[in-house]
């Protein structure tokens, strides 16, 4: 019944220390070998997750895909192909960056299609892209023309507490007006802010109509907010064991596993294989 498997990748997919298990991969290998599409659909760039497409038996590979930035930019996994780039409009991007620029405490993220560039990056925050391997270049000056001939895919601000991340929100939607923003948070350390319209709902029903795959063909796995739009798009929405409260609401199918216990390889035995 299902033909597509879209996945995200930390804290749900990946172990906490952003290692892929055994299990996992060889489920996932299992469901492609059937037909089934497994795409990665992650916050981050598609350049950090590389490694764990080949142990997957998918990177560069034709007629399979990876999803980016919440739905900002769509891939075919062969030569890293775009088949969709939901770009930010500049101005709006300025505006998220300069309310994010102006907070001591926030590691500022600015996501271009190719590359992640951090105003303020901080210790914490930078060891956590080290260990997932997402390679970034710090930028100095808070001049957001710098970009100008970029696609700028989303802004994201890391912040140290749940209290941090809901000002922020409310600092930028302050300036910016909220229909403009799908705004969403993540991992425990970030609030994420794409164009309205972009999400990873969005851009996993978009691949779907691309390839001739129904919402309701489609399972959809997550476990923090900004994984809700995929949930809600498909027909089976799934958290893991350890996602939070409203993603675990919105899920049809609650793993009996964590994310350290191979969640999504129980996922695909149980419904697709």
């Amino acid at each position: 019944m299902y033909k597509m498997i879209v996945c995200d990748l930390d804290e749900t997919l990946m172990n906490d220390d952003g290692t892929l298990s055994k299990k996992n991969a060889a489920a996932i290998q299992a469901a492609t070998k059937k037909g089934v599409y497994f795409v990665a659909n992650s916050g981050r760039s598609y350049t950090s997750f590389q490694d764990n497409l080949a142990q997957m038996h998918l990177r560069d590979q034709p007629d399979q895909y990876s999803i980016s930035y919440n739905g900002g930019l769509i891939l075919e996994n062969a030569g890293n192909r775009p088949i969709a780039v939901n770009a930010m409009p500049f101005e709006l991007a300025r505006a998220i960056f300069e309310v994010g620029a102006a907070d001591p405490e926030a590691a500022t993220h600015i996501y271009t299609q190719d590359q992640l560039f951090i105003y303020h990056p901080t210790p914490d925050d930078s060891a956590y892209l080290t260990n997932r391997g997402a390679a970034f270049t710090p930028v100095t000056s808070a001049d957001f023309s710098q970009f100008k001939t970029f696609n700028v895919m989303k802004i994201i601000m890391a912040l140290p507490t749940v209290a941090k991340r809901q000002a922020m929100r409310k600092a930028v939607e302050a300036v910016v007006d909220p229909a403009q923003l799908a705004v969403t948070f993540s991992s425990g350390r970030y609030v994420e802010f794409n164009q309205a319209g972009v999400d990873k709902g969005s851009a996993a029903v978009q691949l779907g109509q691309l390839l001739g795959i129904k919402p309701a063909e489609i399972i959809a796995a997550g476990d923090n907010s900004n994984d809700l739009p995929m949930l809600n798009a498909v027909g089976l929405p799934v958290s893991v064991a350890n996602g939070i409260d409203d993603v675990k609401a919105a899920a049809k199918y609650v793993t009996q596993a964590d994310n350290n216990h191979d969640a999504i390889a129980e996922v695909i035995n149980k419904f697709v294989l």
